[in-house]
C-alpha cells in the first residue's frame, strides 16, 4: 500500500513555531542518540548526565543531577547505576548528609565523555551547525533564555 503524505495543514504561527520546536528536538536527539549508541554504546541519556558532571570541580548530589537533566530521578538513578558499571562514574558519601550520593565522572568517564561529544558535533554538523549562522544560533539562545524564564507546572509543582 503506499504511502499517503499527510500535512499539519494551516496552522497559526505560535502552533507551528511550537511543532517546529518539538520535531526539532525530537529529531535532533535521536539523530544523536543513534550516534552514541552506535559509535560508543552510550546512550543520549547517560551522555546527559555526563555532560552535567564533566565541568564539576567536586562531586555532584545526584539528586540535583535530577533536578537539572530532562531525565526523571529514577532515570537518573539508573543511569547513575549504569555509567558506575562501566566505570564512568563513582560514588561517594556527601560530606554533610550519610543518606546522599554525590557522583562524579572518573578519569576514563571523562574521556569517554570526550570521545562521544565529538561524536554528537559530527552527527549534528550536516544537520544543525552547517546549516545555522551565527545569528541563527543567537537568535535560539534568545528564544532559549525566554522560555526558560518561566517555569513550566511541573517545575511549580517541585
Amino acid at each position: 500500500m503506499p504511502r499517503t503524505d499527510i500535512t499539519l495543514g494551516e496552522l497559526a504561527a505560535r502552533d507551528h513555531a511550537f511543532y517546529g520546536l518539538v520535531w526539532a528536538g525530537t529529531t535532533l536527539s535521536a539523530r544523536v542518540d543513534r550516534a552514541l549508541v552506535r559509535t560508543h554504546d552510550l546512550p543520549l541519556s547517560w551522555f546527559e548526565v555526563m555532560l552535567w558532571l564533566y565541568d564539576q570541580s567536586e562531586p555532584v548530589a545526584a539528586s540535583d543531577l535530577g533536578a537539572k537533566t530532562l531525565l526523571s530521578r529514577s532515570q537518573v538513578s539508573r543511569v547513575i547505576d549504569s555509567l558506575g558499571e562501566r566505570g564512568l562514574v563513582e560514588r561517594s558519601v556527601s560530606p554533610h548528609d550519610a543518606r546522599s550520593v554525590r557522583v562524579a565522572l572518573t578519569a576514563a568517564g571523562r574521556d569517554a565523555f570526550g570521545a562521544a561529544d565529538a561524536t554528537r558535533r559530527e552527527a549534528l554538523a550536516e544537520v544543525f551547525n552547517d546549516l545555522l549562522d551565527d545569528d541563527d544560533i543567537a537568535a535560539l539562545e534568545v528564544v532559549w533564555q525566554k522560555l526558560k524564564q518561566r517555569p513550566s507546572a511541573s517545575d511549580a509543582s517541585q
